[in-house]
């Protein structure tokens, strides 16, 4: 029997990777579970919580699925993947899939390319269509500055672990990603010893990946390769 655990991202909720997830559970008989980290989800409440509560959810369910499932793959998408990257090395997964994954951040050259396109739609009066700025919007002014140093004590914590990681892994990374620079994925790819890993651009996408307009392309590429044995190295454009 197969699990897949899939762990969002920093300030946001399994809507994140809701389309890879429900294409998994559609192409699939795989238990796939997508739990919400404290003080997460569509409502944030991120005052009084911290980087170890956010590890320690995603271990405790990590474990649960261990101990129902013969095989657990894991996926992380942007802080979420710094979480599966460091339950991967501390426990034996089947493979590990990164997207968006934050181990370095902020694109300064992709944020004023953001910027550009935000002031173009306000020109034309076109603003409140722009999905990226409404998704920010959402944000802005809910995030307490604390959560934002513990989500720096989470990725610093977590890189150590990197080298640790022996399970197959893929590395999915948009290339107009304002929040990942696109360079990260050749970082990860570095720094992670898995003598299995695949890369894979996406050159229409930015930071959230399973919503873009690659997220099929995407689907399709993560279930083959979790369902396959040998993995390769590949760009897609």
């Amino acid at each position: 029997m197969v699990a897949c655990l899939i762990i969002h991202g920093y300030t946001g909720g399994p809507y994140e990777v809701e389309p890879l997830a429900d294409y998994l559970k559609d192409h699939t008989d795989w238990r796939i579970t997508v739990p919400t980290l404290p003080g997460h989800g569509r409502k944030l409440n991120l005052q009084h919580v911290s980087h170890d509560e956010w590890l320690e959810a995603a271990e405790q369910t990590l474990l649960q699925l261990k101990e129902r499932y013969e095989t657990v793959y894991l996926i992380g998408f942007s802080m979420g993947g710094m979480i599966a990257a460091y339950l991967a090395a501390k426990y034996q997964v089947e493979k590990l899939v990164l997207l968006a994954t934050s181990g370095k951040y902020l694109s300064f050259k992709q944020i004023g390319i953001d910027i550009g396109g935000f002031i173009t739609d306000a020109v034309k009066g076109k603003l409140g269509e722009n999905k990226l700025f409404r998704h920010y919007k959402r944000k802005f002014g809910t995030v307490p500055f604390r959560a934002n140093i513990e989500f720096l004590k989470l990725v610093r914590f977590t890189r150590r672990y990197l080298n640790k990681i022996h399970s197959p892994v893929l590395i999915a990374q948009g290339q107009q990603d304002g929040m990942v620079p696109y360079k990260t994925a050749y970082y990860l790819n570095k720094e992670i010893t898995s003598e299995q890993k695949e890369v894979v651009f996406f050159e229409r996408s930015k930071h959230l990946i399973c919503l873009g307009e690659d997220k099929d392309a995407l689907n399709q590429i993560v279930h083959a390769f979790l369902d396959r044995p040998k993995v390769d190295t590949l760009t897609y454009k």
